[in-house]
């Protein structure tokens, strides 16, 4: 029976312990999951070329042996079977590819098999994240046929254009705009037209990167105001329901001195937000919408591997879709440095509260990923939630790690695609660094602050000019995604500062210790060393 059918049957406590049941297990019974789970996907990696390959023409047969004898691997130990789509290398039949950005002009895309039990997992852990973001406590949860849902994220072949379509084997959402019609738009028009149909309709649901709601909010608060007014009477067309519901709303707001928010049009059930700067924006969409927006993460890699609760306070992984390990901070570090190190790593139930991770996954199920560094960071926020009855380790998602910089969850700028604009532009930079930050309006961009030999120092502002020029119109051609920042959401991802000559070289005198533990040239935000600070720290000491 299909899951919209027993919820009309009112099957409320199955439904949830089916799907969200994985919320009441302890540690140990998350534990017996994950490892038979391994065990299976194991056996179908010794039994496959790639398999073979990973496991350097060995058998494994226990936990222990895998996580010895298998050394961690990133996209380059895969790409020359998945790239080509060499089906019969792989561990299980492949039902669909999925692809995503890899790294910039130097690598397009990558690509993922998935397998039928893949998709189905994908399907079930997707209606958990609808259960709980309409969600207020165990068995408790709203969501039904023919909602209306927003959908604000990629379509194929990126991995969320499978939801869609996987959830109408189990529910009629009210897709808006419809799949057929969305998979011929542009991103931008895609959601142009998906927040036109809701305004037209109404809205129960809202799922996006958390960027895309909060420009789609702020939006609507532009086309409040009254100089367009009308045009937003216009885009509600002749419901007269809606209409009704606009004027109301309308007077509250002007009653309460303050533009027009999404809260005062739509009762929303769920808002589930995803991408790397969730947690920069949950707040406000919050106060936007009247309801808390549920962070999960999904990948191309992982598929949909974690969600928050009905609490709203942090993620909790999914048993039966990866297999999962977790590189302390320091490792981390220590490979970033030493590309030939092998980190070690922790399970689930061996993490410290309030650790920086990066996670590590293998893929069940017939995938085709095997102690695969994912380069995303998550801290380990507590070990279980006792006000909620949760005995599993809680986590927020960090950033991505510092090699890479990822903004608004469109794109992910490398070291090495920075070093490659730099050598572009022909300037004579001496050094360079780079790092994410936020300006006041929660809009995350890329902070490059670069130093100049003495002898071509001429005109800052000509030099600043030149150096972003260079580096937009590199961006922008090998990543589309780039682009879309600055035409979608009106982001500019991209400041430039430039510091006096011998700064660097102050800097690594004076912080030597933390250049040692730190050597990456690309940084988040959260990095223990804020490096932005310590220049502009010896800069204005060279000022004195």
């Amino acid at each position: 029976m299909r899951f919209d059918q027993r919820v009309k049957q009112k099957d409320y406590k199955s439904l949830w312990k089916e799907y969200c049941g994985f919320l009441d297990l302890d540690i140990d019974s998350m534990m017996e999951i994950q490892e038979r789970l391994l065990m299976e996907q194991i056996g179908l990696l010794n039994n496959c070329e790639l398999g073979s390959r990973l496991f350097n023409e060995r058998q494994i047969n226990s936990i222990n042996e895998f996580r010895k004898f298998v050394p961690l691997t990133t996209y380059e130990d895969y790409a020359d079977i998945l790239l080509t789509h060499r089906e019969r290398a792989l561990p299980a039949d492949v039902i669909t590819w999925i692809e995503t950005t890899w790294e910039g002009g130097r690598h397009p895309v990558k690509t993922a098999p998935y397998s039928k039990a893949m998709l189905d997992t994908f399907r079930n852990n997707t209606i958990a994240c609808l259960m709980l973001a309409s969600s207020r406590g165990r068995n408790d949860f709203s969501v039904k046929e023919y909602d209306k849902a927003l959908y604000g994220v990629a379509s194929l072949p990126y991995a969320t254009g499978l939801l869609p379509l996987l959830l109408e084997d189990e529910i009629n959402l009210d897709v808006l705009p419809p799949v057929k019609v969305a998979q011929k738009l542009s991103f931008k028009e895609r959601n142009v037209l998906g927040f036109k149909m809701g305004m037209q309709q109404g809205l129960d649901v809202f799922f996006a990167l958390s960027a895309v709601a909060y420009y789609i909010s702020m939006a609507l608060e532009d086309a409040s105001s009254k100089k367009s007014s009308s045009g937003l009477k216009t885009l509600l067309g002749t419901n007269v329901g809606m209409l009704t519901r606009f004027a109301k709303a309308k007077y509250v707001s002007k009653k309460e001195h303050r533009s027009l928010q999404p809260k005062d049009l739509f009762k929303m059930k769920a808002l589930i937000c995803a991408g790397t700067d969730s947690r920069y924006y949950k707040d406000k969409l919050e106060n936007l919408w009247g309801v808390r927006p549920l962070e999960i993460f999904a990948g191309t890699e992982p598929t949909c591997i974690a969600s928050e609760s009905w609490a709203k306070n942090g993620m909790y992984f999914f048993p039966d879709s990866c297999f999962y390990e977790f590189v302390p901070e320091s490792e981390m570090i220590k490979r970033l440095n030493d590309s030939s190190y092998q980190p070690k790593t922790y399970l689930l139930n061996e993490l410290v509260q309030d650790e920086m991770y990066e996670l590590v996954i293998t893929v069940f199920k017939g995938g085709a990923f095997a102690r695969y560094l994912t380069g995303d960071c998550y801290r380990c926020v507590a070990k279980e939630d006792k006000e909620n009855h949760i005995l599993l380790p809680r986590f927020e998602y960090v950033d991505r790690i510092p090699t890479i910089i990822d903004i608004a969850g469109f794109t992910r700028i490398s070291e090495k695609s920075i070093q490659d604009v730099i050598d572009l532009s022909k300037l004579s930079i001496v050094d360079w660094v780079a790092l994410k930050e936020y300006d006041s309006s929660l809009r995350p961009y890329m902070h490059l602050i670069i130093e100049l030999k003495k002898s071509t120092l001429g005109d800052e502002a000509s030099n600043l000019i030149l150096l972003k020029n260079h580096i937009r119109a590199y961006f922008a051609y090998f990543d589309t995604d780039y682009d879309d920042l600055e035409k979608m959401l009106g982001i500019d991802p991209l400041k430039v500062t430039i510091v006096q000559c011998d700064t660097f070289a102050k800097y690594k005198e004076q912080y030597q210790n933390s250049i040692q533990k730190m050597n990456a040239k690309t940084y988040q935000i959260n990095d223990l060393l804020s490096l932005s600070s310590k220049v502009r720290e010896v800069e204005e000491c060279q000022r004195l």
